[in-house]
């Protein structure tokens, strides 16, 4: 009976675990069919269902004009010209004119570009004067100089050109050295009535020896002086341009303070074959762009009265704030390292600025109904 028992309760326990066992196993998976390649009509009706085909034909279109309109893209297509330019027309005599421009030319992708360049200009000399004076007032200097040289110096850095700065002889302020020579740190008042221009012309210069030593930006660096020549504005405040202007229209010429303080004068061809002496070079600078001719307010005056009208005469006026005493550079530098010195004495440019004035003069007072 025992025996009985203990054989019941095995056949059960067997049996249990036989239908645990049932319960977890899951039948093996079955492989599935695979699929048959999708037929050729089956696909035309995929690509003709919903206008498939139409976004694919416009698709094609867009990528064709695209190419057709950028050959550049294309390496098979010619190489044309072009150009990268921050340009200003500059006079050179009464009847010729230079645009400042440097241009690189266009080439396929994957290919290095040619070296840019960059000219800024922020109304040294008068070079670019002509269109930061209709864009600025005197008082926003620092505007066009630092953050105008900032923003250029990054553009620079992003498509690899050589950077210019055209700098000016008031980074001197009013100088204890005669003549100034590029060494000369400068005697400039930070707060007087000049110092938005003087100090933001410094500050520029900084920032550009700042981006070639640490962002390795290529530049060069100009200091321009006194420039005259055709096409200055006829009202444009500085000393030659007011002279020739008020001589011509038979006002007296206004001479600030005793007009012993002088200034030298280069006519523009000389800056421009400067500016390009220094582009083309492989020196940094800051080089001094000017004539060495030293002139005193009385004598220029006197030079404009040979050229224009003996009978003209001088008026005196109480002399501006912080205006420099003296003004010559040493162009020594420039002369060695550029092989660059001015041609065009004061008394052969002034009559070619001469002509160009009396022109427009002429022309404003018909204009006017003198």
């Amino acid at each position: 009976m025992k025996l009985h028992t203990q054989s019941s309760m095995n056949h059960r326990r067997d049996e249990e675990m036989s239908m645990s066992i049932s319960k977890n196993t899951t039948p093996p998976s079955s492989p599935k069919p695979l699929k048959h390649p999708r037929s050729l009509p089956r696909s035309i009706n995929y690509l003709l269902k919903e206008q498939r085909l139409l976004f694919i034909l416009v698709g094609i279109l867009i990528g064709s004009t695209f190419f057709i309109l950028q050959p550049n893209l294309n390496p098979s297509s010619p190489i044309p010209n072009s150009s990268f330019h921050v340009s200003e027309s500059v006079p050179l005599t009464h009847t010729s004119t230079v645009t400042t421009s440097f241009k690189t030319g266009r080439v396929p992708v994957g290919i290095g570009k040619k070296r840019m360049r960059i000219v800024v200009t922020g109304g040294a000399g008068f070079v670019g004067s002509h269109l930061v004076d209709k864009l600025i007032k005197r008082g926003d200097d620092v505007i066009t100089n630092v953050m105008g040289t900032l923003n250029m110096l990054g553009l620079a850095k992003r498509i690899g050109a050589r950077f210019l700065l055209t700098s000016t002889s008031e980074v001197y302020g009013d100088p204890l050295e005669h003549p100034q020579k590029e060494t000369y740190w400068g005697h400039v008042n930070p707060i007087g009535v000049r110092s938005c221009y003087d100090e933001g012309k410094r500050t520029a210069e900084t920032l550009t020896m700042d981006y070639h030593r640490g962002a390795g930006v290529e530049v060069r660096i100009a200091r321009i002086f006194n420039t005259y020549g055709p096409r200055m504005c006829l009202d444009d405040g500085r000393v030659v341009s007011n002279f020739v202007s008020q001589a011509i229209r038979r006002q007296p010429m206004t001479v600030y303070g005793d007009g012993k303080q002088t200034r030298s004068f280069q006519y523009v061809s000389d800056l421009v074959d400067g500016l390009m002496a220094l582009m083309e070079g492989e020196h940094i600078g800051p080089f001094n762009l000017g004539n060495p001719g030293e002139f005193t307010m009385l004598e220029l005056a006197e030079v404009v009265k040979e050229v224009i009208d003996p009978s003209a005469t001088i008026e005196f006026r109480a002399n501006t704030a912080d205006d420099p005493h003296k003004r010559k550079p040493d162009i020594s530098k420039a002369k060695e390292l550029l092989n660059w010195e001015p041609k065009v004495p004061l008394r052969e440019g002034l009559p070619l600025m001469v002509n160009d004035f009396r022109n427009r003069i002429l022309n404003e007072d018909e204009g006017k109904g003198n």
